[in-house]
């Protein structure tokens, strides 16, 4: 199995600390009422300004975070420290706090930036020293400010979003799990509540995937959602009336890698990261249902087979170079 060594968490550090302070090409989720509101990255975000894109600068640094928790003596620490240090401070959480308080930001990433926010927020609460501890404090702020968003929100989502991109209600309640359950029993109920409303009648579903944007899977998310609420029997119980041909390889196509005709098209690129998404579910869910289960064996061959589609393409061109590793890691850490 494809696992995480130093050798790669040392070239996905140096892809992060190269993207998270680029601060062009950006495309700003930003709505302007006035002249006034034509602003440039870097001034409305003074901590997640790079990377192309706010939530993929959040989870650059959530990679990072994550990868100096592993190895905390690898080559890029010292950096990485240097720049959390840097970029979260007090008055950058404010100006972040700032810019999503006003009323046109009510909807500002949703739910797929509240989503990494809170993972961001939960990784670093796992540090238990350093510049990690020193910045789970002072990120606190903001991502209590998220989790309220969730719970004003939630309430009001009748449906769930089922697609494979941005909009996933599944993804982004998976990522925020940890720190509801951790720092906020209510919405962790609330989340669960909804989860199971959403998804827990879903039966024989038909997998008609991918789509040409996709960078998650509508189907195995869900699964990987619905774990993550449940306890293992309940789960696999879920499961089996879910996906009750997996043992046999079907749908086929959940257990293909997807092809990626043109990476210099973000869309396009976008089925790279599908790839590893499919290995961080299926590998999550063989651990779920363990060793005994017919399923297993399968899920965990078809995991290895979508991270070698996907790992030797995650640097080359920075419309996947800019977000690739985070999804690399999750599959290679499931």
């Amino acid at each position: 199995m494809s696992k995480l060594t130093r050798e790669i968490a040392e070239k996905f550090a140096s892809l992060a600390l190269a993207h998270v302070s680029r601060e062009y090409p950006n495309i700003m989720q930003h709505v302007l009422v006035s002249d006034a509101d034509a602003m440039t990255p870097r001034r409305v975000h003074p901590i997640f300004f790079g990377s192309y894109d706010w939530h993929s600068c959040v989870h650059g640094y959530w990679l990072m975070a994550r990868l100096m928790r592993r190895y905390p003596d690898f080559a890029a620490a010292k950096e990485i420290s240097a720049l959390f240090d840097e970029r979260i401070t007090a008055a950058n959480v404010a100006g972040e706090l700032a810019y999503i308080s006003t009323p046109q930001s009510r909807g500002f990433e949703r739910p797929y930036g509240w989503g990494w926010l809170l993972a961001l927020q939960a990784e670093l609460d796992q540090h238990q020293d350093g510049v990690g501890k020193r910045a789970a404090a002072t990120l606190r702020p903001l991502a209590e400010a998220f989790a309220a968003r969730f719970s004003a929100f939630l309430p009001l989502a009748d449906y769930p979003v089922r697609t494979g991109v941005h909009s996933s209600t599944a993804f982004a309640l998976r990522l925020a799990a940890g720190y509801a359950e951790s720092n906020d029993p209510d919405l962790y109920e609330l989340m669960r509540d909804k989860v199971l409303a959403w998804y827990g009648e879903d039966r024989g579903a038909q997998a008609w995937e991918p789509s040409q944007d996709d960078f998650l899977s509508p189907t195995l998310m869900e699964a990987e959602c619905m774990r993550r609420f449940l306890a293992p029997a309940a789960f696999a119980t879920w499961f089996g009336d879910f996906l009750p041909d997996a043992a046999d390889g079907k749908p086929e196509t959940l257990f293909a890698p997807a092809r990626v005709s043109d990476r210099s098209d973000g869309k396009i690129a976008h089925l790279d990261g599908l790839n590893f998404a499919r290995a961080w579910c299926w590998r999550s869910i063989a651990s779920a249902l363990g060793g005994s289960h017919p399923m297993t064996e399968r899920a965990l061959a078809a995991a290895d087979l979508h991270i070698a589609a996907g790992l030797p393409h995650v640097a080359g061109d920075y419309m996947g170079e800019h977000w690739l590793a985070t999804f690399a890691l999750l599959a290679l850490e499931a």
